[in-house]
């Protein structure tokens, strides 16, 4: 097969350009936190392509998101050269949905309300695999971590351990695809990701006072700092922010470090995670054409569901606009 090029993309960054005039800006985010009402709040998201919703609830903005996303997900496969990238995304859909079905199952309760339909598999065939154990053609490595993980959850209990199980094969599963695209724009992205993902748990382990093996055991691989280097940092008592000192993430490592002893704001630690994904995407708002405006649109929608639901479960429990803004991310636009 020939090799995707730049130019291959060029219809396809055109309609995304197009696109992100209607993404949630800050504006809007304003405009919806000082809405007199939840519904009124709502009605500012048909400027962004949604429905006008009937009545306003978190079940009603949960779905309205939940199609949005599935909608995307078919729009972009119709022009995408290689439709690898856009599957990236849908991964953790998969993952979330064996999460919860894991769960259920040890519970002996129906988890079905809670599966999402923007993932690779069904949510319907994939509880039915699960039932059936026999998880024939799922994708990637989700059949044996569904395996491993529902091992762990039967024998700890601990339904923590079973889901870093799937998210250790959902990090090698992104990365498989990440690698297979031949992206380096997406392959640095997830890598950020891992050193996202690694960082939190370094700050976790060390709150907890838990020592180097418990943190051997939530650490991933794929990122730009491997796990041997925090590993070697936390047994000779390195300060967090030496071991990341060098990269994107020298001041989120900073403000986590003020985390540890229990003075440091977390909420804002897990903002300045999430904006330095947001920073390293800012990359591709100047490029004409090509994989990266993909990705980013892709992300920046993501994003915009992640903002959504956290303005209107704030409406509708009738939180004070500050303490919501406080917890919104930077929008791409």
């Amino acid at each position: 097969m020939a090799k995707i090029k730049d130019t291959d993309y060029l219809f396809l960054t055109n309609r995304i350009r197009a696109l992100e005039r209607s993404l949630l800006t800050r504006e809007r985010m304003e405009r919806m936190l000082d809405a007199p009402t939840a519904a009124d709040a709502a009605k500012v998201l048909q400027e962004c392509g949604y429905p006008e919703l009937e009545t306003v609830t978190v079940d009603s903005i949960n779905e309205m998101l939940s199609k949005a996303q599935e909608r995307t997900f078919d729009d972009l496969y119709l022009f995408a050269p290689d439709r690898n990238m856009i599957d990236l995304f849908r991964v953790k859909y998969d993952y979330n949905n064996a999460k919860a079905l894991l769960k259920s199952e040890a519970r002996g309760v129906d988890a079905t309300h809670l599966l999402v339909s923007s993932g690779r598999v069904d949510p319907k065939k994939l509880d039915e695999e699960i039932r059936s154990s026999s998880l024939r053609d799922l994708p990637g490595k989700l059949a044996p971590a569904i395996l491993q993980a529902r091992e762990v959850l039967g024998t700890t209990g601990d339904p923590q351990l079973s889901d870093f199980v799937l998210d250790r094969a959902y990090f090698e599963d992104i990365a498989q695809l990440a690698e297979g695209t031949g992206s380096d724009f997406l392959i640095g992205y997830v890598r950020l990701m891992v050193d996202i993902a690694n960082l939190k748990s370094l700050i976790r382990t060390l709150r907890m006072g838990k020592d180097v093996e418990f943190l051997r055991n939530v650490l991933f691989e794929g990122g730009n700092i491997p796990p041997a280097k925090l590993l070697h940092g936390m047994a000779q008592d390195a300060p967090v922010a030496d071991l990341y000192s060098s990269g994107p993430l020298a001041e989120v490592a900073e403000v986590g470090a003020g985390c540890i002893s229990g003075k440091g704001n977390l909420t804002q630690f897990e903002k300045l995670c999430d904006d330095t994904l947001t920073a390293y995407l800012a990359k591709a708002r100047y490029v004409p054409f090509g994989e990266s405006p993909l990705v980013t649109y892709l992300v920046a929608k993501e994003n915009e569901s992640t903002a959504i639901r956290i303005i209107m479960t704030g409406r509708l429990a009738d939180l004070r606009a500050d303490v919501i803004r406080e917890r919104l991310r930077e929008p791409y636009v």
